[in-house]
């Protein structure tokens, strides 16, 4: 039986289950990884131009079926989180994302001790926020409870792609590319060939701290 799309307890509007949120009837659609025919990146057997995006790199393939079986907290749906980065949308609703005079809304775990500067020019995975959607997060999320800062972004600009980097085969017959792990790749990089994007990355640029106070007036 399929899941519905279900809105919080509490009235607000809030969907109970993010945008950006795998459902289990989105497996992952065919497509075996393979090396380029110039051997400098990768490629999938039977590409198609709907693969890879405007800079080159070569995408993730999922299925749509947003709202069938159950979510996958956690998961993240490569084409919506895509959709939700280039568009500016919340991440939880799917709507605009909150903007003031200080720039969009994001809601960021705690990661000082994994980007120098940190939130400055750090590539962020996780869409910007709605500011409903914030406040109810912040209620609802233990870790964020513990843990968060909320900032206004001035000048985001997509800087690359997350996503599982590949290496050249083990030898000159192979034509197998060797997975070597999760990585960040910006745009312009001499690895975009080399990776399968899973999540767009945005470097967060010119950021201010919001506080969030869910009593003060917002228009």
């Amino acid at each position: 039986m399929s899941a519905h799309l279900r809105t919080g307890a509490d009235n607000s509007g809030v969907p109970a289950v993010p945008y950006i949120t795998t459902w289990s009837a989105e497996d992952r659609t065919a497509g075996a990884v393979t090396l380029r025919p110039d051997r400098c990146g990768i490629a999938y057997l039977d590409e198609t131009p709907h693969d890879r995006d405007r800079e080159g790199a070569l995408w993730l393939r999922t299925g749509l079926a947003r709202g069938r079986g159950r979510p996958r907290f956690g998961a993240v749906h490569p084409a919506r989180q895509r959709r939700a980065m280039r568009l500016m949308l919340c991440q939880v609703c799917a709507g605009p994302a909150d903007r003031d005079e200080r720039g969009v809304l994001w809601l960021l775990g705690d990661d000082h001790d994994d980007w120098p500067g940190w939130p400055e020019e750090m590539g962020a995975t996780h869409p910007p926020v709605c500011r409903p959607c914030a406040l109810a997060s912040l209620r609802l999320c233990p870790y964020l409870r513990r843990t968060h800062t909320a900032v206004r972004v001035a000048r985001p600009r997509l800087g690359g792609v997350h996503g599982m980097l590949y290496g050249p085969p083990s030898g000159p017959d192979e034509v197998r590319p060797q997975p070597l792990g999760p990585a960040l790749v910006p745009y312009g990089d001499s690895l975009i060939p080399w990776v399968l994007a899973s999540q767009l990355a945005m470097q967060l640029r010119d950021c201010t701290p919001d506080h969030l106070d869910p009593d003060a007036r917002h228009p």
